[in-house]
């Protein structure tokens, strides 16, 4: 890890959102780090986290998402972070884990833009296209669980050159927040996921329901999952497992093993 970072990250103003929900969380920013996720969990392996950290990154050289896939930001202009990646790591104690990247989704979703949608488990995407990722790691510290919570959101697209493989182009949130900077996004999110997190540890997903029905990216969609199996998205049930209706029945899919891609654009909706 480098030092501080140079951007003008509002340190005092974060601090002071957290302290009615989390009193005493530290807040980081750095100029670069391999993974902000990667760093907490260093930190927790060795007894060396705090009940809550905060840790921002102008830029990650081994970002990581869902499954070991890497996560790729490109360039903006000056002064301007092309992505805002930050992990939060904090104590939770909620009676089921089941679905806390949705609970997470809904809150992220919720404080940036009102035409986000969630697509299971651990992606927003915005008109067709992947905006932001989710990427949840949990440790054990000192007879606790350390639940740490990794988010990247693009403000601008990646350049074509770092897109090999990818089926879906991803976009950034300049597109409708022309605007905004990573510190003020931060901002935005902070207070609404840490909300999530308490009212998740008191009531686990059931609250959410609404919320991620009302954004669900795949509902009525058809869907292909990473084995081969297709079919047609029916959303969620109560501990967050996606409903899929396939030529052999009802499945529900809750492996972090699968991963799920919708088939063609919804209709209306360009790619």
């Amino acid at each position: 890890m480098t030092g501080p970072a140079p951007g003008d990250w509002p340190l005092e103003a974060l601090q002071a959102q957290a302290q009615p929900l989390f009193p005493g969380l530290r807040v980081e920013a750095v100029a670069q780090i391999d993974s902000t996720n990667t760093e907490l969990m260093r930190r927790a392996r060795a007894g060396a986290v705090p009940p809550a950290t905060l840790l921002v990154a102008e830029t990650q050289t081994a970002g990581r998402g869902r499954l070991g896939r890497s996560w790729v930001t490109g360039s903006a202009g000056p002064g301007r972070l092309p992505a805002l990646t930050f992990s939060l790591g904090v104590v939770l104690a909620p009676q089921d884990w089941s679905g806390l990247s949705l609970a997470v989704g809904v809150a992220v979703a919720g404080a940036l833009h009102p035409a986000l949608q969630i697509k299971w488990p651990n992606d927003l995407w915005l008109h067709e296209r992947k905006l932001a990722g989710i990427l949840i790691e949990t440790a054990q510290v000192g007879g606790q669980r350390l639940a740490v919570i990794g988010i990247g959101i693009n403000l601008e697209p990646p350049p074509a050159d770092l897109l090999a493989g990818l089926s879906v182009p991803p976009t950034g949130l300049r597109a409708v927040c022309p605007d905004d900077s990573a510190p003020q996004v931060l901002l935005r999110v902070l207070p609404a996921l840490l909300a999530a997190l308490r009212q998740f540890e008191a009531g686990g997903l059931v609250p959410f329901l609404e919320a991620y029905r009302a954004r669900d990216l795949l509902q009525g969609r058809a869907v292909l999952l990473s084995d081969g199996t297709q079919g047609t998205a029916h959303g969620i049930d109560a501990g967050g497992g996606l409903l899929v209706h396939t030529p052999a029945g009802m499945r529900t899919i809750t492996s972090s093993e699968v991963s799920v891609r919708p088939v063609a654009p919804a209709a209306g909706r360009g790619a």
